[in-house]
């Protein structure tokens, strides 16, 4: 028993904890690892998720013109969908 069922207190997700815990490989801990990591994901803000993005498409030696191009092309796939923003909004966004 978990210690915050133990004490009658229950974490969020503990029911997909749960489910992944039982339908994968995943024991309890690498469980919540990734449901932490998948959280922490969707809830980087458009600046962050900008930032990050260029910095991990700048690393793969893609230009910034390539960069922002993939850049706007996925930003409507995001969980919350994020304004409309153009190449120079995506720079002031990396740089300030």
């Amino acid at each position: 028993m978990s210690s915050s069922a133990a004490s009658g207190a229950s974490l969020p997700h503990d029911d997909l904890l749960e489910h992944l815990s039982r339908t994968t490989v995943l024991g309890p801990a690498e469980a919540s690892r990734v449901v932490a990591d998948v959280l922490a994901y969707f809830a980087e803000t458009t600046e962050e998720y900008v930032r990050r993005r260029h910095g991990e498409l700048q690393a793969r030696g893609l230009t910034n013109d390539r960069i922002f191009e993939r850049i706007t092309a996925e930003l409507p796939l995001r969980r919350v969908r994020a304004p409309e923003l153009s190449a120079r909004q995506l720079r002031r966004l990396v740089y300030g």
